[in-house]
């Protein structure tokens, strides 16, 4: 198994890295106050506020960067090996967006903010993980691929099937111009063609240790 699992970020370096982004957003939210930046000390109540717009950015920044809190996870099955995203991120991602207007909504009603610059935050806090989910779709919470030495078998949003390696005729890589992995194809004995779309299944990070299971346990398929 340790051969298989990708490489991830050190807690360290997300854990930096997050602070870092709450201290560059505390220091920049000042601007959506009415308060000047050398009247702040007068006006302490203004830190409460740019604490809270900081950490709607840390809210929107966490549902986006899912290697944090969302991870897909690899386990061992009878045969093989499973990737799966978490059941329950997407819930757990609504719950937290919910936050966002509510922390910004006190914002609005409990500081005097400049209007412009308060929109602009509210987009960016808003807008993006909107659009994340528009691109990616939000059926692939339950999205997964498992790799046996008898079938194989995935979920990506609408598309499912579980295909045995007895019925299947060739297995061949797609890569894009870079050369790098993004889907399996699967030609079936009954002429049908499946595609696996690993990019849209959001399993890039995993894309050698797929690449060394086919060609360990399907070479024989394998053009």
């Amino acid at each position: 198994m340790k051969n298989i699992i990708r490489p991830t970020y050190p807690k360290e370096f997300s854990i930096g890295l997050i602070l870092l982004i709450f201290i560059i957003a505390c220091f920049l939210s000042h601007q959506i106050f009415v308060v000047p930046i050398h009247d702040l000390n007068q006006n302490q109540d203004i830190y409460i506020g740019m604490f809270l717009a900081s950490v709607a950015v840390i809210i929107m920044v966490l549902i986006l960067w899912e290697e944090i809190l969302f991870p897909v996870k690899l386990k061992a099955v009878d045969g093989g090996i499973e990737f799966r995203n978490r059941k329950s991120k997407l819930r757990m991602q609504l719950m937290m967006y919910c936050c966002i207007p509510l922390i910004l909504g006190y914002i609005y009603f409990n500081f005097e903010v400049k209007w412009f610059r308060f929109i602009l935050w509210v987009a960016v806090c808003m807008v993006p993980p909107i659009l994340e989910k528009i691109i990616s779709g939000v059926n692939n919470y339950e999205d997964f691929l498992k790799l046996t030495d008898n079938s194989i078998e995935y979920k990506n949003n609408e598309r499912e099937g579980n295909i045995l390696i007895k019925d299947i005729v060739y297995i061949s890589f797609m890569k894009d111009e870079r050369n790098i992995l993004e889907k399996i194809k699967l030609v079936l004995k009954n002429t049908e063609e499946v595609i696996i779309d690993l990019d849209e299944m959001e399993l890039d990070a995993f894309y050698d240790s797929i690449q060394t299971f086919v060609k360990t346990h399907y070479t024989q398929l394998l053009k």
